[in-house]
């Protein structure tokens, strides 16, 4: 049995604090919102972001960061990444040498482009920090529903003893060296996710939807591989997998903001309305700088910061896009020699 800190206490945090607890650990939970600890600890369930997901009655709920962290043999980070930094900041003080951090955020830091892994390490450098990632919604976590998602760690070790803890017959969990691309596919499909939404609230159809699901990730995979990820990250859980379900999920609040202004509605006005920290509006502007940091074609991700921060109409950025000069779908892929040519 471990001992477990959550740090965060959103519908992501709650739904991966009951499974690890129903993999016989002992949780205690932290938030910085003191009427959410009081919720949670009187009520025994999220009753706004996660209803009908119950606590067991010997997980702890805190709102004391100190104790949340001390003595824990691991500590899962699961605030909305806007807040990475901060929190981890806080964090410091009291996380001891070696001790590991599970991320489970999925974003990236506009001002210094830094993957939310490279920003716990910065404020808490004395920590082994990983990461878990995939298509995994928390309203389905938190149902017990079939969930697949992927460990990345510095050390074969750590991401073993993780994959060990978190795995049950309804959690499967794969393990990577790749700590990068995990990340950068987590965070750059939640842009792509916008995208997906904004065509869903323009009425388009299935069509519609797969091209920005292919092209998009085309897109993520030619940064993340010029960034230093690498290809199979991009092709399996942490890449596709996630972009199918946020694109495609009842359920993905970077879809239904999308959804939202492709019905006419301001980015604001869409943030308003899901209630929720919509974490593809965060790195869309760092997805674009980055595409201009490494030379990297992202047509989709240009046409969302123009949607988002331009006030461009969404419906003159799709046509946009399918009006781009003519390519070959795979450039690399040889023609074979034409009868007749010269040799």
């Amino acid at each position: 049995m471990a001992n477990i800190g959550v740090i965060g206490a959103g519908s992501w945090g709650t739904a991966l604090s009951v499974l690890l607890h129903d993999n016989g650990n002992q949780v205690t939970i932290w938030s910085i919102d003191p009427a959410e600890v009081e919720m949670l600890d009187q009520r025994r369930e999220h009753e706004r972001k996660l209803p009908g997901v119950k606590l067991a009655d010997d997980m702890r709920i805190t709102g004391d960061l100190e104790k949340a962290i001390t003595g824990k043999d691991f500590l899962v980070l699961a605030v909305p990444s806007p807040f990475t930094r901060a929190t981890a900041k806080r964090m410091s003080p009291f996380v001891a040498e070696k001790q590991i951090i599970v991320d489970v955020a999925k974003g990236i830091e506009e001002h210094t482009l830094l993957t939310l892994s490279r920003q716990i390490e910065e404020e808490i450098p004395q920590a082994d920090v990983a990461v878990l990632s995939g298509p995994s919604h928390a309203e389905e976590v938190g149902r017990k529903l079939p969930t697949t998602c992927v460990i990345g760690a510095k050390t074969k070790k750590t991401a073993e003893y993780l994959q060990s803890v978190f795995t049950s017959p309804v959690f499967r969990v794969y393990t990577s060296p790749d700590i990068l691309g995990i990340e950068l596919g987590g965070a750059l499909k939640n842009v792509i996710a916008l995208a997906a939404g904004i065509a869903d609230g323009l009425g388009y159809g299935d069509n519609t939807k797969a091209a920005l699901i292919t092209r998009g990730i085309a897109e993520i995979a030619r940064l993340g591989v010029k960034m230093g990820g690498r290809l199979e990250s991009f092709t399996g859980l942490t890449g596709i997998g996630d972009l199918i379900v946020t694109c495609a999920s009842v359920h993905s609040r970077n879809r239904k903001a999308g959804y939202l202004m492709g019905q006419g509605k301001s980015m604001q006005e869409a943030m308003d309305e899901v209630q929720m920290v919509v974490e593809g509006v965060y790195s869309a502007k760092a997805a674009a700088a980055l595409a201009e940091k490494y030379k990297v074609s992202m047509p989709i991700v240009t046409e969302v910061n123009a949607v988002l921060f331009d006030g461009k109409n969404p419906a003159e950025a799709v046509e946009e896009l399918m009006l781009r000069q003519s390519r070959s779908e795979h450039a690399s892929l040889p023609w074979p020699e034409e009868e007749g040519s010269e040799k």
